[in-house]
């Protein structure tokens, strides 16, 4: 199929039809609204329900309902609608329904504005609601890979029975890209039919089913957390992606995810031009996150810069990763400002010239999160 030229929230709605959804809820925020309103149009147009909740905790609640009666059902939003979904979530993890959510994150916290930000990591990443829950979160960098996660992401849900979320920002979603849209899968997209065999459908002539998330009794529920345990870490071991650029020869590294990562890989581009030996990784899967790979390049590198749209979340996740091996610097701009690539290249030359100035390097340390002229 050729290459069109697509909005990113659009191109993710498109994504979601193709991969089989049956059911949307959502309600309007920036900057992912003109995600619903494709869907708005586009859903009914093919005989599956859409619907315009009248909040985000209503519209979760819906999603909860449809895919404990086997619906391939999905909702989003952005921020601080995520932050109203948390209940939902965490009863979703708990009943071991499939999902999708995609959050397109804004500025924060509080209402913030409606600028592209990635202040969202840890309330996604770290399971937000109540409970030893976690999701599974990817995120993508391009309008291309934000269809092809979204296709994926309703059989992972499947798979796993669990959330899945993608997790991409105002930037990823109001942006045009050539890109292609996979192929359109049967109603419900599962190779069995529409409803699984755990759905309550309501058929006649069936063993009685029952989807709870409530185990009152402590021993109940602590053999129901180790079993949602072991499923998160079949999860870690087979769900790890991630894409690296200039990584073979690197004596330095750069980490970034989303967007952030995008600008991060323009600013190496730039560094190699000038002769310094910089890679980047991107890691794509947030939960799992890489860290067997970064540990391993934690061995060949002299020293790590992780760059978000935040106050620095991630960073954590790459420290314990990287484990006290190499210094790890951040650089991140706040609020809806996304870092441009010679600023990236400037901190990155800041790692290199205050390595060389410091025998013993502290394993952690920022590098100054200075405005813009």
């Amino acid at each position: 199929m050729p290459k069109q030229l697509l909005k990113g929230n659009e191109a993710m709605a498109e994504a979601a039809v193709r991969a089989g959804a049956t059911a949307y809820f959502g309600y309007p925020i920036t900057p992912q609204t003109e995600l619903l309103e494709y869907l708005a149009r586009r859903m009914p147009e093919l005989g599956r329900v859409f619907l315009q909740a009248e909040s985000e905790v209503a519209s979760i609640n819906m999603v909860y309902g449809a895919a404990c009666a086997g619906a391939r059902t999905f909702t989003s939003s952005s921020s601080p609608g995520v932050s109203l979904m948390m209940e939902g979530l965490s009863y979703i993890a708990g009943s071991e329904v499939p999902m999708v959510l995609i959050d397109v994150m804004r500025g924060g916290p509080g209402l913030g504005n409606i600028a592209p930000a990635q202040g969202d990591y840890f309330q996604m990443v770290k399971g937000g609601g109540h409970g030893d829950y976690r999701a599974l979160v990817l995120a993508p960098a391009t309008v291309q890979e934000a269809i092809d996660l979204t296709y994926a992401a309703f059989d992972l849900a499947d798979k796993y029975r669990t959330i899945v979320v993608i997790l991409a920002d105002g930037s990823l979603g109001q942006m045009m890209e050539p890109a292609e849209l996979p192929a359109m899968k049967a109603v419900g997209g599962r190779a069995n039919g529409y409803a699984p065999d755990w759905a309550l459908t309501g058929a006649h002539g069936r063993p009685r089913r029952t989807i709870t998330s409530i185990h009152l009794l402590p021993e109940e529920e602590e053999v129901f957390n180790r079993k949602l345990q072991a499923k998160f870490a079949g999860i870690a071991r087979h769900e790890v992606r991630y894409h690296e650029y200039e990584i073979e020869d690197a004596e330095w590294l750069v980490v970034g995810f989303g967007t952030a990562g995008r600008v991060a890989q323009t600013a190496v581009k730039h560094a190699r031009a000038k002769g310094v030996k910089v890679g980047l990784h991107r890691p794509i899967s947030l939960f799992p996150f890489p860290e067997q790979r970064l540990a391993e390049l934690a061995g060949r590198v002299r020293g790590c810069l992780v760059v978000e749209m935040n106050a620095g979340q991630m960073v954590e996740d790459v420290r314990l990763a990287v484990n006290g091996r190499v210094p790890v610097q951040f650089y991140g701009r706040m609020g809806g400002v996304v870092p441009l690539p010679d600023e990236v290249q400037t901190a990155i030359e800041r790692m290199i010239e205050g390595s060389a100035h410091t025998p013993h390097p502290s394993p952690v340390s920022c590098l100054p999160l200075t405005a813009r002229p």
